[in-house]
């Protein structure tokens, strides 16, 4: 048994993560080090919390945090039940550098707001499948909110004016409806993986570039609060990064405009929702590394995630309202079910679960088995997009089957499918990043 693995309850003494303390550098080397390298979205609050929540679920004693927002760079150290030193440093400097630093050896896990590259995952190929559901974990879920000033009277744009505004198309506020005014547009820096997701939801798939006058930010908090103080500002953020600016709805395609709020972003239908996510060499043998990931996937570690402002990954449950646009077998089982917070998601054009769909498998048979919902309470429900014509139905079927069969192994029985097609999409057909959110399979409960 490794060192780190036999650590047991102890008492704790431990400094408040909130407050700024420089960063202090070591006396002598730790016993057992872990370095975190990437996303400031992630490195920022979110890492130092788990790894502390790590920490004390291993009964680590004497816990401190020095905590160097200015420089983006964090040590936490800690005494294990068997007296070794224990270090573990967060280097926060943006997305790009999670793989750099898996790359070079100089990190052992890497922390990022966006999914790893196809050119990134070949230049770790020897360390195993950074693609894999082994290497790559989703930690939770965020929403990039778009943001103005708290006056500003604009409630809601649709991605194409967002992405006209942010290129320098629209640079007038009373374009879009609101009040006469220039437009002054603030963006997060290139190393984000904030700015990265942005570009890739918004700009990209309309073959547009940020506009050349927009100021950039290395800090989500800066960011934030200059928008705050403009009247005319707009930038977006994560979602824990709103405050003191305000959010406005987002609308894609023929959705409704929905707000960032926790449950859309937890069955990933806001627009711009998003994935966080740690990767890990499939090989890696750092007992830091393996048990910081497993209690990030923890109930106690999901709950961190919600604690820090982002949206964990818990399931929970979710009333939906019957609406006038639903099909009436969809509008039928609002009537008699509750929705579960949990969508699985497949590939283009394919019925395969992706990581997340596997990892959240296993969340769904604990919630169910803890509730004795193991046997014909559960309905599926399957989506797809119109890309397939003729054949969204079938699709939509084949997905929900895909489920299905997964649950039947784990003892779990469906009660009943519904494949409802292309209709009700929550994203625009018209990009891949949209039609991947519309293909999924919905999980819901009857009442009693």
């Amino acid at each position: 048994m490794s060192v780190f693995s036999s650590l047991r309850s102890a008492r704790v003494s431990r400094l408040l993560l909130a407050g700024l303390i420089i960063l202090s550098a070591p006396t002598q080397a730790a016993d057992l080090h872990l370095q975190i390298n990437g996303s400031n979205t992630i490195g920022a609050e979110l890492a130092p919390r788990l790894v502390e929540g790590m920490l004390l679920a291993n009964g680590a004693s004497d816990i401190r945090a020095d905590l160097n927002q200015t420089t983006r760079e964090h040590r936490i150290t800690a005494v294990s039940v068997d007296g070794h030193s224990i270090e573990v440093r967060i280097h926060a400097h943006g997305s790009g550098t999670a793989f750099k630093g898996l790359k070079d050896g100089s990190a052992q896990i890497g922390a990022a707001s966006r999914p790893i590259r196809q050119a990134e995952a070949s230049d770790l190929a020897a360390a195993g499948d950074m693609l894999g559901a082994d290497a790559e974990q989703v930690i939770g879920l965020d929403g990039i909110a778009v943001i103005v000033h708290p006056d500003n009277p604009i409630q809601t744009l649709d991605l194409d004016q967002i992405a006209q505004v942010f290129a320098g198309q629209i640079a007038d506020w009373r374009e879009l409806g609101g009040l006469p005014g220039p437009i002054h547009i603030h963006a997060r820096d290139g190393n984000s993986g904030t700015w990265e997701t942005f570009r890739d939801m918004v700009l990209g798939p309309r073959q547009l570039e940020l506009a050349t006058s927009a100021r950039r930010y290395a800090s989500t908090s800066e960011l934030s609060l200059s928008v705050r103080r403009n009247i005319g500002a707009i930038g977006f953020v994560g979602l824990s990064g709103i405050a003191p600016a305000r959010a406005i709805a987002i609308s894609s395609g023929d959705s409704q405009p929905m707000l960032p709020t926790a449950e859309l972003i937890t069955t990933e239908d806001y627009p711009l929702a998003r994935r966080l996510f740690m990767y890990i060499r499939p090989n890696e043998t750092n007992p830091l590394a393996r048990a910081l990931i497993d209690f990030t996937q923890s109930h106690a570690g999901q709950a961190v995630v919600d604690q820090v402002g982002f949206v964990g990954q818990n399931i929970r449950t979710i009333t939906i309202s019957p609406q006038p646009d639903m099909p009436q077998a969809y509008q039928q089982l609002t009537k008699r079910a509750v929705r579960l917070s949990v969508n699985f998601r497949t590939q283009e054009r394919s019925a395969r679960l992706d990581n997340k769909a596997w990892q959240d498998m296993d969340r769904l048979e604990k919630f169910l088995a803890e509730r004795a919902l193991t046997d014909d309470r559960i309905v599926l429900v399957g989506f797809s997009d119109p890309r397939m014509k003729g054949a969204e139905e079938l699709l939509a079927r084949l997905r929900t089957n895909t489920v299905r069969r997964a649950l039947q192994e784990r003892g779990i029985n469906v009660a009943e499918t519904l494949a409802i097609g292309n209709e009700l999409p929550v994203a625009t057909n018209s990009n891949l990043s949209g039609r991947l959110k519309n293909r999924r399979v919905e999980v819901w409960v009857y009442n009693d």
